[in-house]
């Protein structure tokens, strides 16, 4: 047996024996620096008993692959202390996520703030009484009967397959079913926080019982701790949808329906300048803008495939003349028949149709949230159809387009994903063409290769039609987000019986490139208005400038500045009103106004205006003209500020 140490000694051991039991032996300190280990791809515990020729790796405290050991077991402290206070409760599932942990309960009333405050009192006590998690093994038999009236443990239980290892784990009085891993024992972390308390579907089924789920966080340090809490606190305040309230940028109806945002003028204003943004981008790469109804037969997405993927997620037909009609919940298959409308050769591709095509979907309404999961969402779409030799360079075009994008709004921080299928999926998830998903597969991974493109693989999360890269981005808080795709199509163009006449005169059938770099504007602005907090770069700013005479007597100068900012392309405001200037400053810097152009007498006396910035420096004074001369400039160049 070798266990290796990080950063340490190796330790070899001849015969089996517990994990723990060895690492005592040699040197018991090791409980303390490191939290369980590496065995494979799988993580153990310190009580797995390890084989002869077994070859493990201790994880350190400062992995992040402790981080979700350490929070699985503080959702187990969870449950043990609900139930220490709500002994009816039913426990359903409790995993550990990214940056803390939840666990789902079944109890009579909902969960109150005062709640959480006791939970958290009585989990702390449980920490303190630093019980040992004892990992036990049991029969399917066994496991019923332990798990006896316990209504989600027991379908939990029925989906297992038979022959898996099903184990228990305890800790003082508290047991349950799980397949560990665990930290030693429930007094190793004691840096932890409940969050908040919210209703989720059992399995994620709206048809199901609303349980409660508790979110909690837990890190090794204090420090650490501080820190996220800290993050989270900026993060309420960044909120897209309290800074979009602020702002007036969007708002919800319920009589219009729960997911159908309705845009504000302000609102309208970025949107506008996205499309702006994307239509000249994607004019100087060679896309073609092309438009598409909102509604199509079934018959369409029957061809296409989605029908039978994606059904759950579209909204039900409506019927007219016989003839079933489907909300469109995407645009390629109406592309398709665009492509298809023209004769195509070889000399014409690649070819490039882009759309801002509003899309439905019916997302849960236990999902719906913000901006972030709608069910009207306006697409960054284009779908780009080449030949095999033109793939690479097109799809790493693709990709080039979103770094250029992550420039221009300052986005460091992200990660292409690349989604491959799983052959146990194949004519079920999956297209059944292995042939073909290992050839694109390798085609994609080619090019990212070639183009320098950092990129992670990831197993069963392709589209049914071929694989695809999801783009997740970071916010300036360090909130993720998944907003834009690039995915490869070698199915659906021969069901749609696309062809193109190649130099030889024979007729092919073209690869498409779905994309969208931008993603939906929905859950695009979502991200920037968090990743701005609302102070976004003045060329997207929905109003760039406000003019505010500072009394009655200089409005009409006010209003000729205005006539000047407006005539120069500058969204501008005057802001005459009877309040002190002060209130009005305050006014425009609430909403993020760039820049306050301020004119008094002297301003009037000499055609200037004093400028001040939202955030709150003053510049020097400047006559009008050259005060909208810089501003001018500064949207033309895209500028912050």
């Amino acid at each position: 047996m070798l266990i290796k140490v990080p950063e340490g000694q190796d330790i070899e051991y001849a015969g089996e024996g517990a994990l723990k039991e060895i690492l005592v032996a040699r040197d018991k300190a090791l409980l303390k620096q490191f939290i369980a280990a590496r065995q494979g791809d799988e993580q153990v515990d310190f009580h797995t008993t390890l084989s002869a020729d077994a070859e493990v790796e201790l994880i350190a405290w400062d992995d992040p692959e402790a981080a979700w050991i350490y929070r699985h077991s503080m959702s187990h402290v969870l449950a043990q202390a609900v139930l220490r206070l709500f002994p009816d409760a039913q426990l359903a599932i409790g995993p550990a996520i990214d940056d803390g942990f939840y666990y789902d309960f079944d109890v009579a009333a909902p969960f109150t703030p005062e709640d959480l405050k006791n939970i958290e009192k009585e989990m702390k006590r449980v920490v303190k009484q630093n019980h040992k998690f004892e990992r036990i093994d049991v029969s399917r038999e066994e496991a019923g009967e332990k798990i006896a009236g316990a209504v989600y443990k027991q379908e939990i239980l029925a989906d297992l397959e038979d022959g898996q290892t099903l184990s228990f784990y305890q800790d003082g009085e508290f047991v349950d079913l799980c397949r560990g891993p665990h930290m030693l024992g429930t007094g190793q972390v004691k840096h932890f926080k409940l969050l908040s308390v919210a209703g989720a579907y059992w399995r994620g089924d709206e048809s199901r019982k609303m349980l409660q789920r508790i979110y909690g966080t837990a890190f090794a340090t204090r420090e650490a701790l501080d820190e996220h809490l800290a993050m989270l606190e900026e993060a309420k305040k960044r909120d897209h949808r309290t800074v979009g309230r602020q702002l007036e940028l969007f708002t919800f109806d319920d009589e219009v329906g729960p997911g159908l945002p309705l845009w504000l003028p302000k609102g309208a204003v970025l949107i506008d300048e996205l499309e702006a943004l994307a239509k000249k981008t994607e004019t100087e790469a060679g896309y073609q803008r092309v438009r598409t109804p909102h509604i199509c037969k079934e018959s369409m997405y029957l061809r296409s495939g989605h029908l039978p993927y994606y059904a759950e997620s579209m909204f039900p037909p409506m019927e007219m003349e016989g003839i079933k009609y489907y909300l469109k919940p995407m645009n390629c298959p109406h592309h398709h028949k665009i492509f298809a409308a023209s004769s195509r050769s070889y000399r014409d591709l690649p070819v490039r149709l882009a759309e801002y095509g509003t899309c439905y979907r019916y997302e849960q309404s236990g999902e719906l949230f913000g901006l972030m999961r709608v069910r009207s969402l306006q697409m960054n779409d284009a779908h780009i159809y080449c030949s095999l030799d033109q793939f690479e360079e097109e799809f790493l075009a693709v990709c080039h387009m979103y770094l250029h994008y992550f420039e221009l709004f300052g986005i460091e921080n992200y990660l292409m994903r690349f989604s491959t299928h799983a052959a146990e999926g194949l004519g079920k998830k999956y297209v059944d063409d292995p042939e073909k998903w290992k050839l694109t597969e390798d085609m994609v991974r080619g090019a990212m290769e070639k183009g320098g493109i950092n990129y992670e693989e990831v197993a069963d999360e392709a589209a049914f039609y071929g694989p695809k890269i999801d783009v997740e981005i970071w916010s300036a808080i360090g909130r993720q987000f998944t907003v834009a795709t690039n995915q490869v199509d070698f199915a659906v163009p021969g069901r749609f019986g696309l062809v193109y006449t190649n130099a030889e005169g024979v007729e092919e059938t073209p690869i498409c490139i779905h994309r969208a770099p931008l993603g939906t504007h929905e859950r695009f602005i979502g991200f920037l208005i968090e990743h701005y907090a609302g102070n976004f770069p003045v060329w997207l700013a929905p109003v760039q400038a406000v003019v505010l005479p500072i009394a009655e007597r200089h409005a009409d100068y006010g209003a000729q500045v205005q006539q000047q900012l407006l005539a120069a392309g500058i969204r501008a405001e005057l802001d005459a009103a009877s309040e002190t200037l002060n209130k009005r400053i305050r006014q425009a810097q609430k909403q993020k106004v760039p820049y306050m152009l301020i004119a008094g007498d002297r301003e009037v006396e000499e055609s200037q205006v004093s400028i001040r910035l939202r955030s709150g420096e003053n510049l020097d004074p400047q006559a009008a003209n050259d005060a909208v001369a810089m501003i001018a400039a500064r949207i033309a160049d895209k500028s912050a500020i």
